[in-house]
């Protein structure tokens, strides 16, 4: 495994550590994103395992100990297991999650209290030259848990969109390519979206925002038409998924590659 650090807006920073032996033969990426302010952010621990790797390359951007902020889509091991590792290497670090998942995990999962957010809150983080601000936008079970949410910094207009995108292999850090055909190929594999009818709804009003970079959990993340892929997601899980398309045999990746029912 190895882990780089590439700066994929202004200030923002992707950390990415790619595991060949996931999803082979493509493999997989475990991206992290800090956002490099007054107060700095990171979205997305990594996994406990993953602690010496990503803590190493959030250090060559702002000293650990600077952290000031922790934060996840949801709970899951990739996104937040090594939570508590940065709160004791960070002394002055919070987690701050949507309200639902402070109450139902993080009050319970974190050495440290979390700050709760509302949907539509914002966290200042200052800034040396300028000034960054992150939103908390509640997405319930997009792709899944309950506790689903995203960030937008509205600065540099990034979607912090955590498994939206999903897909295989070990490409740039940032593309301006097509990621949705290769991003309904992953959701095939993982099947990993939870309500599809939530799903298409949330990612056509994400659109709204029209963001200018997308910072995809795995794989690449994206810069160009935002709005225009996210809609185009939204449609091809819509056709793709419905209930009322026909039943493909698909392999799963938990049973060593034997065909299984969606």
């Amino acid at each position: 495994m190895e882990t780089s650090v590439d700066e994929i807006a202004e200030g923002i920073y992707r950390i990415s550590t790619f595991v060949p032996e996931i999803a082979q033969p493509a493999g997989f990426t475990f991206n992290q994103f800090l956002v490099d302010a007054e107060e700095p952010l990171l979205f997305h621990t990594g996994m406990r395992s993953l602690f010496p790797a990503v803590s190493e390359a959030v250090g060559r951007v702002v000293p650990l100990e600077r952290l000031r902020w922790l934060t996840f889509g949801h709970v899951e091991a990739d996104e937040c297991g090594a939570m508590n590792q940065f709160l004791a290497a960070a002394p002055h670090a919070e987690v701050a999650h949507g309200m639902l998942g402070c109450l139902v995990s993080i009050n319970d999962l974190a050495d440290r209290p979390p700050r709760p957010m509302a949907d539509g809150e914002t966290l200042d983080l200052g800034g040396k030259k300028v000034r960054r601000r992150v939103r908390n936008l509640n997405t319930p079970h997009v792709p899944h848990n309950w506790e689903a949410r995203v960030l937008y910094e509205e600065t540099t207009r990034t979607l912090l969109c955590g498994d939206l995108f999903t897909h295989v292999g070990n490409g740039p850090p940032v593309t301006e390519d097509d990621l949705v055909d290769v991003a309904l190929e992953a959701e095939e594999m993982f099947r990993q979206t939870s309500c599809l009818t939530a799903a298409v709804e949330t990612m056509r009003s994400l659109a709204d925002l029209a963001p200018q970079t997308l910072a995809v959990m795995h794989g690449s993340s994206f810069r160009g038409d935002c709005a225009g892929a996210l809609r185009s997601l939204a449609d091809g899980l819509a056709v793709r998924f419905s209930p009322e398309a026909e039943f493909v045999a698909r392999p799963s990746i938990l049973s060593g590659g034997e065909a299984t029912e969606s």
